[in-house]
């Protein structure tokens, strides 16, 4: 193509079974890692065993049908693009903190599965509210508000990639003497290190499989060096997975739920400027009524779909930002291959034994995947913090947020310590919701942002309808 944004085929188009499906294609070799790695982080890090490849069926699945939905928008509720859905990085935080208080009270995997989707069901109703009331929010999320959440996300996951790197939690725990050992090391460093080589290169799909490349090197040097975990393969007894509503149960806790509340609502800014960049390269409008319905109806689609996601044993979905890389580069932004891609997806999906492949990478393969990832996540929060006034309040409002939250993150001693002497129920809610690095820095900014008053920025995605991203116009930026 002459130009980056020429299309090829534009939204309402409809190509050719044989370009429809490879387009597909490359829109699942951009999302597949990201879909399937919050849910191998979370059963790694909360000993969810046996259930893994079940979850990962699960969540293509469940990405498949939500980026059709998208693609489709029945009844009004999806943006009507190839916004392609995946599992959430945002979560990983408060699903894991929610697991750990089912953990502490003696739960098994049923439990602690019971609860985290009991309370993700239950907070995608907040993100399906948010998508009817965006613009009366535009005082509480700005900039200041998700970029501080954002960082700090990523921060705060950064811990979960390197723990990964060297070994993994379960190693950590139960066999200290060989966490981080040269073997972890080697393979996790090898695996970005080949990340990196892969970015290096000219040629725009290189650097688009990049997380596959270097997941595929590691994978080869772990099974060289004896490292790979056969027996998760065979262990898997059913050919097809089959959906069962609520197969884990469904309960609540207040703690466990503020938390993975508060997340849905920052996804919901994320994906408005997600949707707003797919416009942007699918040659859509960027303002006006028909954007800001798009815009409603997309925010709408994430969270219907992530209450899809909790009745059906999977973890909150989102829109993912990647695919809108391949509609630029493919030149093609027919919403059908929405549909496409969702099919592949849910075909995957129905074979358990694709989620045991996964769940015998090693964790240090793993984790030199998921350090990059994570901690591009917090530098796109800093990314969103650079179109920040940095005044007076400004100031004072990240300085005290980013306090709040990395203390959090330091010393987390001094939540329990407040929560033990307090006691009770309400001594576990003060220690999950100030426990979490996420929810005390987001809490301080909301609270800061709301008592400080207005204050003057240079960018407000829902003011000015632009959305974060490089391909925001010059004049724009400036």
């Amino acid at each position: 193509m002459s130009d980056a944004s020429e299309l090829i085929y534009e939204l309402d188009d409809n190509p050719s079974r044989k370009e429809s499906f490879f387009a597909a294609i490359q829109h699942v070799l951009a999302s597949f890692i990201g879909i399937i790695t919050p849910t191998l982080i979370i059963g790694g890090v909360l000993g969810l065993g046996e259930e893994i490849p079940y979850l990962i069926s699960m969540a293509l699945m469940v990405s498949g049908v939500g980026t059709i939905i998208q693609a489709k928008k029945p009844m009004g509720i999806g943006a009507g693009m190839i916004c392609v859905q995946g599992t959430s990085f945002a979560f990983l935080s408060s699903v894991l903190a929610a697991g750990f208080i089912a953990k502490a009270n003696g739960g098994g995997p049923d439990q602690i599965l019971s609860l985290i989707f009991g309370v993700c069901v239950l907070g995608a109703f907040v993100e399906i509210a948010v998508s009817q009331f965006l613009e009366k929010l535009k005082r509480v999320v700005t900039p200041v508000v998700t970029g501080t959440v954002i960082t700090v996300i990523g921060i705060s996951l950064i811990k979960v990639g390197f723990t990964d790197l060297a070994g993994g939690q379960w190693l950590l725990t139960n066999k200290p003497e060989l966490f981080a050992s040269f073997d972890n090391l080697f393979l996790g460093v090898l695996v970005m290190a080949s990340i990196i080589v892969a970015h290096k290169y000219g040629n725009q799909w290189v650097r688009l499989s990049s997380i596959i490349i270097g997941m595929l090197v590691g994978m080869a040097a772990a099974v060289l060096m004896g490292k790979v975990n056969y027996s998760a393969i065979g262990n898997v007894e059913t050919l097809i997975s089959i959906p069962v509503p609520f197969k884990y149960g469904f309960s609540f806790d207040l703690a466990a739920f503020i938390p993975v509340a508060l997340i849905y609502l920052i996804t919901a800014i994320e994906t408005s400027g997600d949707i707003t960049a797919n416009c942007m390269v699918s040659k859509q409008p960027i303002s006006g009524a028909s954007y800001l319905k798009r815009i409603k109806q997309g925010i709408l689609g994430d969270g219907v779909n992530s209450l899809i996601a909790g009745i059906f044993n999977t973890f909150p979905n989102t829109t993912f930002s990647q695919n809108n890389g391949v509609i630029q580069l493919t030149g093609i932004a027919s919403r059908f291959i929405g549909v496409w891609i969702g099919m592949i997806l849910i075909v995957m999906g129905l074979f358990p034994h694709i989620g045991a492949l996964f769940r015998a990478v090693p964790n240090s393969v793993l984790g030199g995947a998921t350090i990059i990832m994570f901690a591009t996540v917090a530098m796109a929060g800093v990314k969103i913090l650079t179109h920040v006034e940095l005044n007076r309040k400004n100031m004072l409002t990240l300085a005290v947020s980013f306090g709040m939250g990395l203390g959090v993150l330091l010393v987390p001693q001094v939540v329990n310590t407040v929560a033990a002497n307090i006691g009770g129920d309400l001594g576990a809610i003060v220690k999950s919701i100030f426990g979490s690095p996420i929810t005390a820095s987001g809490l301080t900014v909301v609270f800061l942002t709301l008592f400080l008053g207005e204050y003057p920025e240079k960018y407000n995605p829902i003011i000015q309808d632009f959305p974060i991203d490089e391909e925001m116009p010059q004049q724009v930026k400036n």
